[in-house]
């Protein structure tokens, strides 16, 4: 195709429908850029976005800092869509500017942002095209989220997520369940791990990973993250020993204010040692757990869990030995790490 339009020749190809995602209100206080992307996913999986163009628009889009712009863009292909983005506004000329931009180069990008009629203000609704289809959320409707245990579209709210598990491990095999038989919902398996007796059930954590891509490169979860490892550890809380815990920032900045804001200590202090800035549980590359624990959730015929902070958690992908995967904040895989059960 590219050698018959360099000879001339014409070609052809089909436009996509642009879904308007419009965004209004604020986020909550309790809720995090990882609870409205889980949202998000959610609500465009059920009204079908793929091979479409999602663009995000309307007043709740300024609350949005670009790394949280940036998390809801990264999980596109989860929605579906061929492409989710947020127009440039002024809020992203700012951005480049705190990253050590050249002024010069800022002026000239925006000078021409303006004259190709690019620079969004997201208070004028004049500005906002027609679209194929418009959808809408009120960010004050977000709630603290997981999506599990097969799917990242299967959001489940932090105060439903109990519930909805033991339905899971009871409900027909599918991406909602497990086919388990009423005898065998109590299940448990004993094990020794480092000279101590633990005891694994259904639902127990095994894997607990801040994983790198969504969430890693977004100062607001990833410092909440820290602080909350701070704050258990001054309580006297802990993980036990046998979940496996790992950390893989999105890149080295990550890293430096971490250190720089003191919470690294805590987090090593609950088994959140760095360990790579590449893809690591999300495609499976935590490695084999500890081998009492495998043969315990081998032995009991387990539905083990794994919390992470990714972007995918189909079945198998995870871990061989979590056959229950759900996508979280990392603030709720430090905190799912500390409870040890969903």
């Amino acid at each position: 195709e590219a050698e018959a339009v360099m000879l001339g020749q014409a070609t052809s190809m089909l436009l996509p429908e642009v879904v308007g995602y419009r965004l209004s209100g604020t986020l909550p206080p309790m809720a995090t850029s990882t609870d409205l992307v889980l949202t998000i996913t959610k609500h465009l999986r059920q009204g079908g976005v793929v091979g479409k163009f999602v663009e995000f628009l309307g007043p709740g889009v300024a609350q949005l800092s670009i790394a949280d712009r940036a998390t809801v863009s990264n999980m596109c292909p989860e929605y579906g869509a061929t492409v989710g983005f947020f127009p440039v506004d002024a809020k992203t000329l700012e951005y480049m500017r705190q990253t050590g931009r050249e002024e010069r180069t800022l002026r000239r990008a925006e000078a021409y942002l303006r004259a190709q009629q690019m620079l969004r203000d997201y208070g004028d609704s004049g500005q906002d095209p027609v679209y194929s289809q418009l959808v809408e959320l009120d960010l004050g409707s977000v709630v603290p989220s997981l999506s599990g245990p097969k799917r990242p579209q299967d959001r489940v709210s932090v105060d439903d997520m109990h519930k909805d598990f033991r339905d899971c491990l009871s409900a027909k095999v599918g991406f909602k369940g497990y086919g388990l038989k009423p005898e065998a919902l109590d299940a448990s398996a004993a094990f020794l791990h480092e000279g101590r007796e633990q005891v694994l059930r259904h639902g127990s954590v095994v894997i607990a990973a801040i994983t790198s891509c969504t969430n890693t490169s977004n100062p607001s979860v990833m410092l909440g993250a820290g602080l909350l490892a701070k704050k258990a550890v001054e309580r006297g809380l802990s993980v036990a020993p046998h979940i496996k815990t790992s950390l893989s920032p999105g890149s080295g900045v990550v890293t430096y204010y971490l250190r720089e804001a003191g919470v690294v200590p805590y987090l090593e202090q609950l088994g959140f040692h760095i360990v790579s800035y590449g893809c690591m549980t999300c495609i499976g590359n935590s490695g084999p757990l500890p081998e009492p624990v495998a043969e315990a959730i081998e032995k009991g015929d387990l539905v083990a869990v794994g919390v992470l902070s990714g972007n995918r958690n189909f079945e198998g992908r995870v871990h061989p030995h979590t056959r229950a995967n759900y996508l979280a904040s990392p603030l709720l895989v430090v905190a799912y790490a500390i409870a040890g059960t969903v």
